[in-house]
C-alpha cells in the first residue's frame, strides 16, 4: 500500500475470514485474518487447481487459519506451497501447513538483511525449492511460471498461470505497494512494473485486495503516479532542501499519523534512487537537489 492514499485506512473486512471463494472451476481463495491499515481486509491466499493444488502465500501462524486452509484442499494432493516473498503476513503459515499437508515449499529466496533486518520479515523461511526468474513448472497440463519482480521486497515473485498473474503484493487490487529500503528499492519496483507490461496476462490475482481485470491500465497508472511522486520530491528538495521528515510531511500534507513512518520510508526510496541518478544529493540529513 502507499501511505497517504485514502484506501490506506479502508481495512473494513466484507469477506468472511476462512471461507472458500471461488474465482473459477480451477482457482479458489480464502482470506486471512489479519485485517489492517497495511493489510486491507486481509492475505487472501490461493488454491490453485482442481484435483491437485498448489497453495499460494498461506499467510501467518493461525491455527483457525490454518485449519480452514487443509479444509478447503478437502484431501486432494497438494504438489507445492509457493511463497511470493517473505513478510510474515505471507510466508510464516509455509512451514506448519507443509507439515500437515505433506507437500514442499517452493518459492522465493529466504532473505536476510545483516544488521538491519526489518521487523516485517519471516526469518525462519526455509523452502525447499528456490524458483529462479522464468522457471516454469507443469500444473495440470499448464506451464506455470516464476516471474521475479524485485522492489517491495528484492526477493519478491509473481506466478503466472495461463492467462493469470499471481501478483502478491507488487500489484494489489486495493491500493498501491510501500517499498521500504534498504531492501526495497524504488528503482527496481518501477522496472518490474516495466517488466510486466510486456507480459501477455490478463488478469491479475494479487494477495490484497479484489482482481484486477485490466492489469495494463493499473500498470500504467502505477507507473504515472511513482513518476509523479519522483518530480514531487525532487522540486521540494530544490525549492526547500531538508530532512526525510521534513519532505515527507510537505510530500504528504494531513497524513494520519499511523502511516507516517510508512511515508517516510516510501520517500527515502524515491530519494535514493533519485540519488543513485544524480539528481539530488545527501548532506548529512539534508536532501537537496
Amino acid at each position: 500500500m502507499l501511505p497517504g492514499d485514502s484506501s490506506a485506512l479502508c481495512h473494513v473486512v466484507t469477506h468472511e475470514p476462512g471461507r472458500l471463494y471461488a474465482l473459477g472451476p480451477d482457482l479458489a481463495r480464502l482470506l486471512a485474518p489479519n485485517p489492517s491499515p497495511f493489510t486491507g481486509e486481509g492475505t487472501w491466499v490461493h488454491l490453485i487447481g482442481t484435483d491437485r493444488l498448489l497453495v499460494l502465500d498461506p499467510g501467518p501462524v493461525d491455527d483457525a487459519h490454518l485449519d480452514a486452509i487443509v479444509a478447503a484442499v478437502a484431501g486432494r494432493p497438494v504438489d507445492a506451497i509457493l511463497v511470493t516473498h517473505t513478510h510474515r503476513d505471507h510466508s510464516p503459515g509455509a512451514a506448519p501447513l507443509a507439515a500437515r499437508l505433506g507437500a514442499p515449499v517452493w518459492g522465493c529466496a529466504p532473505l536476510a538483511i545483516p544488521g538491519n533486518q526489518e521487523a516485517g520479515f519471516d526469518p525462519d523461511y526455509a523452502p525447499d525449492r528456490i524458483l529462479a526468474d522464468g522457471e516454469t513448472f507443469a500444473h495440470e497440463g499448464r506451464p506455470l511460471e516464476a516471474v521475479h519482480t524485485p522492489g517491495h521486497t528484492s526477493n519478491h515473485l509473481c506466478f503466472a498461470w495461463g492467462e493469470r498473474l499471481f501478483s502478491g503484493d507488487h500489484v494489489m487490487g486495493w491500493s498501491t505497494t510501500v517499498v521500504i529500503p534498504p531492501d526495497g528499492h524504488m528503482g527496481d519496483y518501477m522496472a518490474s512494473l516495466q517488466k510486466l507490461q510486456g507480459r501477455p496476462e490478463t488478469i491479475y490475482h494479487p494477495a490484497h485486495g479484489e482482481p484486477v481485470e485490466d492489469p495494463q491500465r493499473l500498470l500504467r497508472g502505477l507507473l504515472g503516479h511513482r513518476l509523479q511522486r519522483e518530480r514531487q520530491l525532487q522540486r521540494l528538495a530544490a525549492e526547500q532542501p531538508g530532512t526525510l521528515e521534513a519532505l515527507t510531511a510537505r510530500a504528504y500534507p494531513g497524513l494520519d499519523a499511523r502511516l507516517v513512518r510508512a511515508a517516510q520510508a516510501t520517500a527515502l526510496a524515491h530519494l535514493v534512487t533519485l540519488e543513485e541518478q544524480g539528481r539530488v544529493t545527501r548532506v548529512g540529513a539534508t536532501w537537496k537537489a
